[in-house]
């Protein structure tokens, strides 16, 4: 099957406290540029046919409302950290306007945390009105959801195995500090690709901007847009005059066709 032309809309573009941080005196949480306000890290993939969201963040409700989305056919998570599955509740919504359960695609390890955080939605006896689920476990295999072809790649994020996704031509990474070689190999080729870069310093389980400029550099591709970005990187636009040609920070409601 061949892949239709995506187009990505980066929901969110933070780290799990969000970009400005509560009480937080910097300059770039006080920041007037827009891009410099960054909800928690998501996107939204859409072809004429499908709507797939990476991730329902604790900000999911708004994104939703801001990108004005009416319909939605599934979630795809990449692990089960809260600032990546907190949102999930909010389905519901799309739960009575489409007339049908939620599509979520998760691995075990993330199913089960949805399993216990979410509990009244997975309960045998349920309260009317919560959400309505249908859970689809993957692992490294690919999947589809309708015409979008999924592959797992399998990233460390310090000793948590995370998944990032290749869709055609387009790849997302997000929460890794490492990638073993024979997952990259799934990632060459790829036309775009996504990669969280959280600050300058060195962390134990996020790529530094300087690494991840390395890996977009070593896995060949043609743009690279880096998120999962927190307010000690530094202000979008003059990090942004720092970046190779080809590489680009991400900021909320960027939108790209693939």
């Amino acid at each position: 099957m061949s892949t239709p032309t995506l187009h990505v809309t980066f929901l969110g573009t933070g780290t799990s406290t969000g970009v400005p941080m509560i009480g937080c005196p910097c300059d770039v949480c006080h920041s007037p540029d827009p891009r410099d306000k960054r909800l928690r890290s998501s996107i939204l993939i859409r072809t004429p046919r499908t709507s797939i969201v990476i991730d329902s963040t604790p900000d999911f409700r708004y994104q939703m409302l801001r990108v004005g989305l009416t319909s939605l056919n599934g979630i795809v998570f990449t692990h089960p950290h809260k600032d990546h599955i907190a949102g999930l509740d909010d389905v519901r919504a799309f739960n009575f306007f489409m007339q049908e359960p939620m599509h979520v695609y998760a691995n075990a390890m993330t199913e089960e945390t949805l399993k216990r955080e979410f509990g009244y939605a997975f309960a045998d006896k349920r309260y009317p009105g919560v959400p309505e689920i249908v859970l689809h476990t993957i692992d490294d295999k690919p999947f589809h959801v309708h015409d979008l072809e999924f592959i797992p790649i399998q990233v460390w994020h310090h000793k948590m195995p995370v998944y990032g996704y290749r869709i055609g031509d387009f790849t997302y990474i997000t929460d890794a500090s490492r990638i073993d070689p024979s997952e990259k190999e799934k990632i060459r080729g790829s036309k775009v690709l996504v990669l969280n870069a959280l600050r300058r310093e060195s962390h134990i389980s996020h790529f530094t901007l300087d690494e991840a400029v390395a890996l977009a550099d070593e896995l060949g591709a043609e743009r690279a847009y880096f998120t999962h970005i927190s307010h000690q990187l530094g202000l979008h636009a003059e990090v942004s005059r720092e970046l190779p040609p080809g590489k680009s920070l991400a900021y909320d409601g960027l939108e790209i066709a693939i």
